[in-house]
């Protein structure tokens, strides 16, 4: 079997994995424990993250005509991917919160929602919070001033309602 035959297998399963994807971020993993390595993995799976190590020249052949194609010029040394489909900023907030615990990983470059960026840009992305997250603090911020005109409601009607408030009522004819 020739050697191209061999590698494009391997080239269609990155291509298809990246197909629709929200994010792909490459990292560095030089310096990783085995142990920390299984928790990494095992924190991305959770995630719903797909965390894989390819050689550079299958990637570099996957993201050709993608909206990934910029990370190319990052595809130097050990990189590993990590690609979500669900939550854009999964990938950079999952490898950022391990990154405090094992400095030795180290974020190169990602792509989020059709943008590039760099690392400092990844770091950003990660402190964005979750979609999730982002929905429920919105209806809260929704919830709230309905909540607190109920309650003003419910004290005046406690209090003997329009009297209350000094406010007379016309006398009915």
């Amino acid at each position: 079997m020739a050697k191209v035959e061999m590698k494009k297998p391997i080239v269609d399963e990155i291509s298809a994995n990246i197909k629709d994807a929200q994010s792909v971020v490459l990292v560095d993993y030089r310096g990783l424990t085995v142990e920390q390595d299984t928790q990494l993995r095992r924190n991305l799976r959770e995630a719903g993250i797909i965390y894989k190590v390819y050689k550079n020249t299958y990637m570099n052949f996957a993201f050709k005509g993608t909206p990934f194609e910029s990370l190319s010029s990052y595809l130097e040394g050990p990189s590993a991917v990590a690609i979500s489909n669900d939550d854009a900023t999964a990938p950079a907030r999952v490898l950022s919160e391990f990154a405090k615990t094992a400095d030795k990983l180290e974020i190169k470059a990602g792509v989020v929602e059709g943008t590039m960026y760099d690392a400092k840009g990844m770091a950003a992305i990660a402190s964005i919070p979750s979609r999730e997250v982002l929905i429920s603090r919105l209806l809260g911020s929704l919830q709230s001033p309905v909540t607190n005109f109920a309650r003003v409601m419910n004290q005046l009607a406690e209090k003997g309602g329009a009297a209350a408030c000094g406010a007379e009522a016309a006398p009915a004819e």
